[in-house]
């Protein structure tokens, strides 16, 4: 049987370092002592689990420690501190919003592998990372409805390939992120992603901005510049709302996805570049063909690969999930007595249409975190309608599932234990009935700071 891969990260006393290959024998360590080179490892192969080891650290460094591991989620890791530092905010801000479990020093080899252990069969529950993505691993799309996990199945596979594709869906669906993933999981994730707004440069620059120009080939052309085309050489050009190019614009585009050479303006010669072409807009651009305003034949070009993301209405399963993601994410902006969502609040939400898509939601979610007053945010600071209560004796209350309802009840339950607690971990893991690790991993599993 191959021995299970492991991360050992190690920063402070630099005499631990040899301590997990002397008592972690049934692993194969990876053992580094800096955060660069935990990077480093961490971008060559994809680590299931992790160890982490700090004694004698600055919160600074702790602070450095808990970037690197938010880059790095799909790792499970495990903490070994010296007992008095869990005392200092960064390390529980630290235990609590990433770690799957922690020790303290001195270690116990037999609790440690078990730890491990168990931490290593959570990884393999989650699925292995995928092997075809062969650029970076994270998509950044989150979701788990049928839809998303639909999409990020495409994603791979498309990112095998150079052929360009055209990704269409509403405005603020997501399809800059959809392009941004089809490069990271692609063989040009290290070389560029150039995107351009097409509907964003004014008509008169974009011949110039696209293609490049030489020096005195119009007045203020002191020098020759690369255009953006050529910045992507290598790697990716997105364009995004494609359907605003000028005609003549897209004759050239079109002799450049033909030709892959471009002329710069004022040039007498051409260039090649190689770089892949993804296309997004938020028109059907077949009806833009017919209307006169979109070339057949560059659409034809371009839609070699159609990939559709869909709008949030069609995967509203996944509304609680990047509810709690940028909560999390814009957490610096928030009131620090704010801890979270009302269930009326949630109802709001899933009870709105969003028309304008995740970029609606996160602007209002990052307003209501600034502006709420309260403990919780409300419909009224998400500035949306409150619903109303549900009527006939079979309607579970708030118009809940079971499920959701069971949901919101254990997060309450914490929320209350904590506050008649004076927020001392201990004492609320006393009142629910439940040991500290398990109130740890129900608190980060709804978002709860300590």
């Amino acid at each position: 049987m191959p021995l299970r891969k492991l991360l050992s990260v190690t920063l402070g006393d630099q005499q631990l370092l040899s301590a997990p290959a002397e008592l972690l024998s049934s692993w194969q360590i990876c053992p580094v002592d800096n955060l660069a080179a935990a990077r480093k490892a961490l971008a060559q192969h994809p680590y299931p689990v992790g160890l982490l080891l700090l004694n004698n650290t600055s919160d600074a460094d702790v602070m450095k420690v808990d970037a690197l591991l938010d880059a790095h989620q799909s790792t499970q890791w495990v903490g070994v501190f010296p007992a008095e530092m869990i005392k200092r905010p960064p390390y529980r801000a630290l235990i609590v919003q990433h770690l799957f479990d922690f020790h303290t020093w001195p270690i116990d080899p037999v609790r440690l592998n078990h730890t491990l252990g168990h931490a290593f069969g959570y990884a393999e529950l989650e699925g292995p990372p995928d092997t075809t993505c062969s650029g970076k691993r994270d998509m950044k799309l989150i979701g788990q409805s049928a839809a998303m996990q639909h999409l990020r199945k495409q994603i791979v596979k498309v990112a095998q390939t150079s052929a360009p594709v055209l990704i269409w869906g509403e405005s603020g669906s997501g399809k800059e992120l959809t392009a941004r993933a089809i490069h990271n999981c692609s063989p040009r994730a290290s070389a560029p992603f150039i995107a351009v707004n097409c509907g964003a440069i004014a008509a008169s620059l974009i011949q110039s901005e696209l293609f490049g120009y030489e020096r005195g080939a119009f007045t203020g052309a002191a020098k020759e510049k690369q255009g953006l085309i050529e910045s992507a050489a290598g790697g990716t050009l997105f364009l995004d709302e494609v359907g605003d190019l000028p005609l003549e614009l897209q004759t050239n585009l079109l002799r450049f996805l033909q030709e892959r050479t471009i002329t710069r303006v004022g040039a007498s010669r051409s260039i090649e570049v190689d770089a892949r072409v993804i296309a997004a807009s938020h028109t059907r651009l077949a009806e833009a063909v017919k209307a006169g305003l979109f070339r057949e034949d560059l659409l034809y070009r371009l839609n070699v690969i159609p990939l559709t993301v869909p709008a949030l209405r069609e995967r509203k399963e996944d509304l609680e999930l990047l509810v709690r993601h940028f909560f999390i994410e814009f957490a610096q902006d928030k009131n620090p007595r704010l801890t979270g969502f009302s269930n009326r609040a949630m109802l709001a939400i899933k009870a709105h249409d969003w028309p304008g898509n995740v970029r609606e939601l996160i602007n209002r979610i990052r307003r209501a975190m600034v502006m709420s007053e309260g403990r919780l945010i409300t419909p009224e600071d998400l500035d949306l309608a409150s619903p109303n209560a549900p009527e006939g004796p079979n309607e579970p209350p708030n118009g809940e599932a079971l499920e959701e309802a069971r949901i919101r009840a254990e997060r309450d339950a914490i929320h209350v234990c904590l506050q008649g607690s004076g927020r001392n971990i201990s004492r609320a893991a006393r009142d629910l009935g439940i040991s500290r690790m398990t109130l740890y991993r129900l608190m980060d599993k709804h978002g709860i700071t300590p």
